[in-house]
């Protein structure tokens, strides 16, 4: 593939300067496979490219056929594509002065969806104020970045990917993907604490309206019956569960009852809560960015470490590998056999160049 059509394919084209070098970055020119810039060297995630639509495409994509489709919708005309209802806030304050009173209006580009606003800003104030997504500051842009960072576009579609060699590494991806949607990726969901089951309650509705959705006439009335039973199940816990200490399941550090914390469906509403700083990928100690996470093995993860912990990564290009025969390091480092060379020269690793 050439350079022109590898940067068409990775939908690149428009990024701005570099966030590192800044000026000295004329701007982002995409290397042919490997996500960096030509220009300056520095990783994709530094440009930040594209823009909200681009992001809540690519969100669309992922939670798409998971769980957590409701925080998505379909496109009109788009054949079946979703794209991420991403849930914007906008605070407005009035400004007392001597002349007419004015108004100081806060945008949020993210919030924590199915929140009344008072709740919200509980959340937001319990962030660090660089991670706070308001919109136009550092916290808005370092949220994109971790977008990108963490839910690499190529781990979850294989039309992203420029390493698949043949049908069969294709079908082994979209069996991944698909394995995971169902399995391990949730979004986090902030309450007080003692209302997980609220949560629960209104996570088997979502199921039960979902498989109703699904199914057929034929099956119709079976699919009643499950639904009355689960109902049934989550009934005996609703609203305030009845205990009077909390713990965090990060930190052990003790909750206050008043103050937002963040559940996780695959990891049971009963026990398992989270401080707002403490939900964060156990690999990186990132906070989960839009607090999407991958379940697995008890433990939070982020999309690009829990893939990580599946298949190798290329150290080259930074895609999945999926073919049987690869190169693998010393240092336990990856690389398709292909990506082992300088990028720049394309010399082997093995001999050492200029660069």
């Amino acid at each position: 593939m050439d350079a022109s059509a590898a940067m068409d394919k990775m939908s690149l084209r428009g990024a701005g300067v570099c966030l590192v070098c800044k000026g000295s970055c004329s701007g982002f020119q995409p290397h042919s496979w490997r996500k960096a810039c030509v220009a300056c060297g520095c990783c994709t995630v530094d440009h930040a490219p594209d823009g909200d639509l681009e992001d809540d495409q690519r969100m669309g994509r992922l939670l798409g056929d998971s769980p957590c489709s409701h925080l998505t919708a379909k496109v009109k005309g788009g054949g079946g594509l979703r794209v991420y209802k991403r849930n914007r806030m906008i605070v407005t304050n009035p400004v007392v002065s001597r002349k007419d009173p004015t108004f100081n209006t806060t945008t949020y580009d993210w919030a924590p969806a199915g929140l009344n606003q008072k709740l919200a800003m509980q959340y937001m104030e319990l962030l660090p104020e660089g991670q706070r997504p308001v919109s136009g500051t550092a916290g808005a842009l370092e949220r994109r970045r971790q977008l990108l960072s963490q839910l690499p576009v190529y781990d979850q579609d294989p039309m992203k990917c420029q390493s698949l060699s043949d049908e069969e590494e294709v079908s082994t991806m979209i069996l991944f993907v698909k394995r995971f949607k169902q399995e391990v990726l949730g979004v986090g969901e902030v309450a007080l604490p003692g209302e997980g089951g609220a949560l629960k309650d209104a996570a088997a509705q979502r199921m039960a309206k979902e498989v109703k959705d699904r199914s057929d006439k034929t099956n119709a009335e079976c699919h009643q019956n499950q639904t009355a039973t689960s109902s049934a199940g989550s009934s005996a816990v609703n609203g305030n569960d009845g205990k009077t200490e909390y713990r965090c399941t990060g930190c052990h550090g003790e909750v206050v009852k008043d103050i937002p914390v963040v559940y996780a469906e695959r990891a049971g509403y009963h026990d398992a809560l989270w401080h707002p700083t403490c939900f964060v990928c156990s690999e990186c100690g990132h906070g989960l960015v839009d607090l999407v996470y991958f379940w697995s093995n008890q433990k939070l993860l982020c999309g690009r470490h829990y893939c990580e912990s599946v298949w190798p990564r290329c150290s080259g290009c930074d895609e999945l590998i999926f073919c049987k025969s690869f190169i693998t390091a010393k240092d336990g480092r990856t690389w398709h056999r292909q990506h082992h060379c300088c990028w720049k020269c394309g010399q082997s690793l093995d001999s050492p160049c200029q660069h």
